[in-house]
Protein backbone atom coordinates (compact mmCIF):
# COMPACT_ATOMS: atom_id res chain seq x y z
CA UNK A 1 0.00 0.00 0.00
CA UNK A 2 1.37 3.43 -0.66
CA UNK A 3 2.00 6.38 1.56
CA UNK A 4 -1.28 7.76 0.13
CA UNK A 5 -3.47 5.70 0.61
CA UNK A 6 -2.25 5.07 4.34
CA UNK A 7 -2.79 8.62 4.86
CA UNK A 8 -6.03 10.13 6.43
CA UNK A 9 -8.61 11.86 4.03
CA UNK A 10 -9.15 15.56 4.97
CA UNK A 11 -12.31 16.10 6.83
CA UNK A 12 -13.21 18.77 4.42
CA UNK A 13 -12.12 19.64 0.70
CA UNK A 14 -10.35 22.80 1.09
CA UNK A 15 -7.79 24.60 2.57
CA UNK A 16 -7.65 24.59 6.03
CA UNK A 17 -5.15 27.47 5.99
CA UNK A 18 -8.44 29.71 4.91
CA UNK A 19 -10.62 27.90 7.21
CA UNK A 20 -8.57 28.47 10.00
CA UNK A 21 -8.38 31.80 9.97
CA UNK A 22 -12.36 31.69 9.13
CA UNK A 23 -12.80 29.72 12.52
CA UNK A 24 -10.15 32.37 14.36
CA UNK A 25 -12.36 35.52 13.04
CA UNK A 26 -15.87 33.69 14.48
CA UNK A 27 -13.81 33.19 17.70
CA UNK A 28 -12.72 36.56 18.12
CA UNK A 29 -15.95 38.39 16.52
CA UNK A 30 -17.54 36.57 19.99
CA UNK A 31 -14.62 37.53 22.38
CA UNK A 32 -13.96 33.90 23.29
CA UNK A 33 -10.89 32.99 24.22
CA UNK A 34 -8.99 30.49 22.25
CA UNK A 35 -8.81 28.08 25.69
CA UNK A 36 -11.91 28.92 26.44
CA UNK A 37 -13.04 27.36 22.90
CA UNK A 38 -11.53 24.37 23.11
CA UNK A 39 -12.59 23.70 26.70
CA UNK A 40 -16.35 24.31 25.65
CA UNK A 41 -16.13 22.03 22.72
CA UNK A 42 -14.50 19.67 23.91
CA UNK A 43 -10.95 19.83 22.08
CA UNK A 44 -7.62 20.05 22.76
CA UNK A 45 -5.94 23.75 22.59
CA UNK A 46 -2.87 22.66 20.73
CA UNK A 47 -5.68 21.20 18.03
CA UNK A 48 -7.83 24.37 17.96
CA UNK A 49 -4.25 26.66 17.60
CA UNK A 50 -3.19 24.33 15.11
CA UNK A 51 -6.60 24.30 13.01
CA UNK A 52 -6.87 28.11 13.41
CA UNK A 53 -3.26 28.22 11.71
CA UNK A 54 -3.28 25.87 9.17
CA UNK A 55 -1.30 23.17 10.11
CA UNK A 56 -3.71 20.71 11.28
CA UNK A 57 -6.32 19.13 9.69
CA UNK A 58 -9.21 17.81 12.07
CA UNK A 59 -11.23 15.49 11.85
CA UNK A 60 -15.13 16.44 10.75
CA UNK A 61 -16.25 15.86 14.27
CA UNK A 62 -13.77 18.09 15.63
CA UNK A 63 -15.20 20.91 13.35
CA UNK A 64 -18.57 20.32 14.43
CA UNK A 65 -17.91 20.67 17.75
CA UNK A 66 -15.79 23.91 17.63
CA UNK A 67 -19.00 25.53 15.26
CA UNK A 68 -21.46 24.18 17.24
CA UNK A 69 -19.74 25.75 20.30
CA UNK A 70 -19.63 29.39 17.92
CA UNK A 71 -23.08 28.69 17.30
CA UNK A 72 -22.72 28.57 13.88
CA UNK A 73 -23.80 26.29 11.14
CA UNK A 74 -20.43 24.46 9.84
CA UNK A 75 -20.42 26.17 6.40
CA UNK A 76 -19.92 29.49 8.25
CA UNK A 77 -16.32 27.70 8.69
CA UNK A 78 -15.74 28.37 4.81
CA UNK A 79 -17.08 31.12 3.57
CA UNK A 80 -19.66 33.69 4.27
CA UNK A 81 -23.09 34.65 2.49
CA UNK A 82 -23.75 37.74 1.01
CA UNK A 83 -27.30 39.65 1.08
CA UNK A 84 -26.86 39.76 -2.77
CA UNK A 85 -25.97 36.06 -2.80
CA UNK A 86 -27.62 34.18 -0.10
CA UNK A 87 -27.90 30.97 -1.20
CA UNK A 88 -23.92 30.42 -2.97
CA UNK A 89 -22.50 26.87 -1.80
CA UNK A 90 -19.47 27.76 -0.12
CA UNK A 91 -16.72 27.22 -2.56
CA UNK A 92 -18.23 28.43 -5.87
CA UNK A 93 -19.21 26.34 -8.07
CA UNK A 94 -18.05 23.00 -6.76
CA UNK A 95 -19.72 21.29 -4.40
CA UNK A 96 -17.74 20.84 -0.65
CA UNK A 97 -17.36 17.57 0.14
CA UNK A 98 -17.10 16.15 4.39
CA UNK A 99 -15.30 13.20 5.33
CA UNK A 100 -16.52 11.78 8.50
CA UNK A 101 -16.05 8.28 10.02
CA UNK A 102 -18.73 6.85 8.01
CA UNK A 103 -20.24 9.63 5.82
CA UNK A 104 -19.65 11.63 2.76
CA UNK A 105 -21.58 14.41 2.70
CA UNK A 106 -21.79 16.30 -0.99
CA UNK A 107 -22.94 20.11 0.07
CA UNK A 108 -25.57 21.06 -2.37
CA UNK A 109 -26.84 24.30 -1.39
CA UNK A 110 -27.36 26.57 1.89
CA UNK A 111 -30.51 29.00 2.66
CA UNK A 112 -30.43 31.94 4.79
CA UNK A 113 -33.31 33.69 5.93
CA UNK A 114 -33.74 36.07 8.54
CA UNK A 115 -33.44 33.31 11.60
CA UNK A 116 -32.54 30.57 10.00
CA UNK A 117 -29.75 28.57 8.27
CA UNK A 118 -30.43 25.45 5.88
CA UNK A 119 -27.40 23.36 4.36
CA UNK A 120 -28.78 20.89 1.62
CA UNK A 121 -26.26 17.31 1.41
CA UNK A 122 -26.56 14.32 -0.85
CA UNK A 123 -25.28 11.55 1.89
CA UNK A 124 -23.40 7.91 1.47
CA UNK A 125 -22.97 6.48 4.85
CA UNK A 126 -20.51 3.92 4.35
CA UNK A 127 -21.63 -0.13 5.75
CA UNK A 128 -19.24 -1.33 8.56
CA UNK A 129 -18.54 1.65 10.45
CA UNK A 130 -20.78 3.73 12.63
CA UNK A 131 -20.60 7.10 13.58
CA UNK A 132 -21.47 9.40 16.34
CA UNK A 133 -21.30 13.19 15.70
CA UNK A 134 -21.45 15.69 18.65
CA UNK A 135 -24.32 17.93 19.37
CA UNK A 136 -24.94 20.92 17.68
CA UNK A 137 -26.20 24.10 19.40
CA UNK A 138 -29.44 24.23 20.63
CA UNK A 139 -32.58 23.73 18.46
CA UNK A 140 -30.85 22.90 15.35
CA UNK A 141 -32.60 19.79 13.48
CA UNK A 142 -31.43 17.40 11.02
CA UNK A 143 -34.12 15.69 8.29
CA UNK A 144 -32.88 12.57 6.50
CA UNK A 145 -34.82 10.99 3.18
CA UNK A 146 -33.34 7.83 2.11
CA UNK A 147 -33.51 6.82 -1.17
CA UNK A 148 -31.01 3.28 -1.14
CA UNK A 149 -29.81 0.75 1.86
CA UNK A 150 -31.20 1.23 5.35
CA UNK A 151 -29.98 3.56 7.90
CA UNK A 152 -29.92 3.96 11.66
CA UNK A 153 -29.60 7.32 12.43
CA UNK A 154 -30.56 9.90 15.41
CA UNK A 155 -30.10 10.49 18.94
CA UNK A 156 -26.69 8.20 19.69
CA UNK A 157 -29.39 6.65 22.89
CA UNK A 158 -32.43 6.42 20.92
CA UNK A 159 -31.65 6.26 17.13
CA UNK A 160 -34.29 5.79 14.51
CA UNK A 161 -34.62 3.64 11.22
CA UNK A 162 -35.23 4.38 7.75
CA UNK A 163 -35.58 2.51 4.43
CA UNK A 164 -35.77 3.74 0.88
CA UNK A 165 -38.47 6.27 0.59
CA UNK A 166 -38.89 6.65 4.11
CA UNK A 167 -37.70 10.13 6.07
CA UNK A 168 -36.47 10.69 9.75
CA UNK A 169 -35.56 13.95 11.87
CA UNK A 170 -34.83 14.71 15.24
CA UNK A 171 -33.26 17.28 17.46
CA UNK A 172 -29.43 17.30 16.66
CA UNK A 173 -28.48 19.40 20.17
CA UNK A 174 -27.37 16.22 21.64
CA UNK A 175 -25.10 13.35 20.64
CA UNK A 176 -26.27 11.98 17.48
CA UNK A 177 -25.22 8.95 15.20
CA UNK A 178 -25.37 7.65 11.69
CA UNK A 179 -24.77 3.49 10.73
CA UNK A 180 -25.60 2.24 7.23
CA UNK A 181 -27.66 -1.28 8.42
CA UNK A 182 -27.32 -4.78 6.36
CA UNK A 183 -24.64 -4.76 3.69
CA UNK A 184 -25.66 -1.85 1.26
CA UNK A 185 -24.36 1.88 1.82
CA UNK A 186 -27.25 4.26 2.58
CA UNK A 187 -27.78 6.69 0.00
CA UNK A 188 -29.56 10.04 1.38
CA UNK A 189 -30.55 13.24 1.52
CA UNK A 190 -29.72 15.54 4.61
CA UNK A 191 -31.33 18.78 5.01
CA UNK A 192 -29.89 20.48 8.54
CA UNK A 193 -31.63 23.72 9.73
CA UNK A 194 -29.51 26.27 12.34
CA UNK A 195 -31.69 28.39 14.04
CA UNK A 196 -29.54 31.72 15.03
CA UNK A 197 -28.64 31.92 18.19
Amino acid sequence: MDSEAQRPRPAVDGDMADIGRRIRRLREERGISLSALARDAGVGKATLSGLENGTRNPTLETLWAITAELGVPITAAFAASTPEDPATVPGGSDHRVFHGTATEGTLLQVFEDAEVTYELYRLVIRTGTPQVSPAHHEGVTEHVTVFAGTLSAGPADAPLRAGPGEHISWRSDVPHSYAALGDQDVQAGLLIRYPRR
